[in-house]
């Protein structure tokens, strides 16, 4: 379940900015309104299901080492963390300028941007893009800032805390006053308390499930089940889609977050009839590793497709069909240069720590 949803968030929000910039978008809903407006109107709301999948993911590795009690060691983890996001980030960053660059020399579009400046370039490379109020050069790549904010402050929960039930409390806290508060100012976007409610119920649904102690299973449970009834209380006065989107996403990792690793176990006593499903789950298992890729890249073929689109004139005759067939092909392309930078600089680069 948990490969399956990191895929789908992926398509969906990939998805979801191709059908929100550039003339290309524009013919394409002449052709499918209905669709294309829903990728539009609906289509971001995949970032909520990224978020709840951070949680899970950095609370099943958090929760496997015994070395947070000490401060160094807390920094050591995340700088660490941030070496991971770096190196596939920077060169996507880089990778775009260019294509930036291309573009501007026929779209006059405003999601083209003004030419990068130095110091906006340095802003991204340290994740201060958002809180120093500059333009994105990339259309995704605030998430990569906030989930390195919201990681380290997951880290620094778990290690100033004496144990995994205090943790618990100050985590449900925070997830409260995120998901009734926070998350409905855009004041706080740029910082992890606008965000942190749907990332606290990914933690929350790993310590569920997961932990060893049972009594931080309970606990977790308790609170899990509290979050749930807030929510619901909540939606009397206004319903907000979002925590709903998140808490069910924190349910299904609870009851189904490790099915496709346990598919993965057997695979040795699979009967010869369910080889076609082994494959599909290889499939969503070769999107899921290269969803972070995709997610940083697809925006430098948003460019180079608009562009394509206009420079050779397509745009004049505004055929939905051509536009439609030049995003699907841009969306394929996404995943294939995902895949050269996933093997050529990601997973070399996990190499790099301290």
């Amino acid at each position: 379940m948990s490969i399956f949803l990191k895929t789908f968030a992926a398509l969906t929000i990939i998805a979801h900015h191709f059908s929100s910039y550039g003339q290309i978008a524009q013919d394409a809903q002449q052709l499918l309104p209905g669709f294309m407006t829903w990728l539009f109107e609906y289509g971001r709301y995949a970032v909520q299901i990224f978020l709840v999948m951070g949680g899970y993911l950095a609370a099943q590795s958090l929760t496997r080492t015994t070395e947070l009690k000490n401060p160094r060691n807390v920094l050591k983890v995340v700088f660490n963390r941030y070496l991971r996001l770096f190196a596939p980030y920077v060169v996507a960053l880089t990778i775009t300028i260019v294509c930036a660059w291309v573009a501007r020399f026929w779209v006059q579009d405003e999601f083209v941007g003004e030419s990068e400046t130095l110091g906006q370039f340095l802003a991204h490379l340290f994740f201060l893009q958002g809180i120093l109020g500059l333009d994105s050069i990339s259309a995704g790549v605030w998430y990569v800032a906030i989930d390195w904010q919201l990681y380290a402050i997951l880290v620094t929960m778990l290690g100033m805390f004496p144990g995994f039930r205090s943790a618990v409390w100050m985590l449900t806290v925070l997830c409260v006053a995120s998901l009734l508060y926070f998350n409905r100012l855009g004041a706080y976007e740029n910082y992890f308390i606008y965000f942190i409610g749907a990332y606290g119920l990914g933690v929350l649904a790993q310590l569920c499930k997961n932990y060893p102690d049972p009594v931080v299973n309970r606990f977790a449970r308790i609170f899990m089940a509290g979050i749930g009834i807030v929510i619901v209380v909540s939606s009397f006065h206004q319903v907000w889609l979002r925590n709903i989107l998140a808490y069910l996403v924190a349910l299904a990792l609870i009851f189904w977050g490790d099915w496709a690793y346990k598919d993965q176990k057997q695979e040795h006593q699979r009967p010869q009839h369910q080889s076609k499903m082994h494959e599909v789950v290889n499939v969503i298992l070769w999107g899921s590793r290269r969803s972070y890729c995709a997610f940083l890249i697809h925006f430098s073929f948003i460019l180079l497709a608009n562009t394509l689109y206009i420079g050779w004139g397509m745009s004049l005759r505004h055929d939905g069909a051509m536009a439609l067939a030049l995003m699907f092909m841009a969306i394929a392309a996404s995943w294939i240069a995902a895949n050269y930078l996933y093997r050529w600089v990601e997973v070399p680069a996990r190499r790099i720590k301290l």
